[in-house]
Parts: C-alpha cells; sequence; structure tokens
C-alpha cells in the first residue's frame, strides 16, 4: 500500500511551510538540501517536520493539504501541538467574532469556558 503524507515544517526564519509527498524523508532531505532555488524554502534552510499526517488516498492528501496552506499560523500551531479541539474557535469569521486574542479576553472577563 503507498502513502501520502501532509507535512508542515518550519523554517530557520519561522515561518511555516505545507507539502505533500510520498516520501516524507526524502522530502525533508530534498528541503533541507536546497535542490530547487526557486523553492519557498530554499533561502529558509535548514528546516525542521514540525507535523505529519499519513493517507492512503491521495485525492483526500490534495484536498488536505490545500485546506492547511489556507489556514493562519494560529490554527497551524494548533494541530502542531496536538490542540485539535482549539480549531473552531480559531476559524470564527473575524469580523463577526473579532480576533481570537480578543474572544479569549472576553471570555475570561465573564467567567465563561
Amino acid at each position: 500500500m503507498k502513502f501520502y503524507y501532509v507535512y508542515i515544517v518550519e523554517c530557520s526564519d519561522g515561518l511555516f511551510y505545507t507539502g505533500i509527498t510520498n516520501d516524507l524523508d526524502k522530502r525533508i532531505e530534498q528541503h533541507n538540501a536546497g535542490t530547487k532555488k526557486n523553492a519557498f524554502t530554499f533561502k529558509r534552510r535548514p528546516v525542521q517536520l514540525k507535523w505529519y499526517e499519513q493517507f492512503t488516498d491521495p485525492s483526500q492528501a490534495i484536498q488536505f493539504e490545500k485546506q492547511l496552506k489556507g489556514w493562519n499560523r494560529k490554527k497551524k500551531l494548533a494541530i502542531i501541538q496536538g490542540r485539535w479541539l482549539d480549531l473552531p474557535k480559531l476559524s470564527r469569521n473575524y469580523t463577526e467574532f473579532g480576533k481570537p486574542d480578543d474572544l479569549a479576553t472576553k471570555e475570561s472577563s465573564t467567567g465563561s469556558d
């Protein structure tokens, strides 16, 4: 059975890069070797693997990678730290609910969990 990996690496400048591969170890080596000069990670080496998810269906892997690429840093940090339950509050519409930091302040000042 072939596996596909969606992954997040942290670059030397602190930025995250999200990608997909069918050989995770080889792909991380390629990022760090700088095989492609036009790649996002080339000038941000070394990179460090922070998170990955394994898939057996390439379509699901591609779909999830695209979803992750649209996420903000706080949402990516949440999954890296295993805080999946925080994703809904980090996904709220800022114009309706305010920024996540503002929401946490409001919730703590009202005493709600």
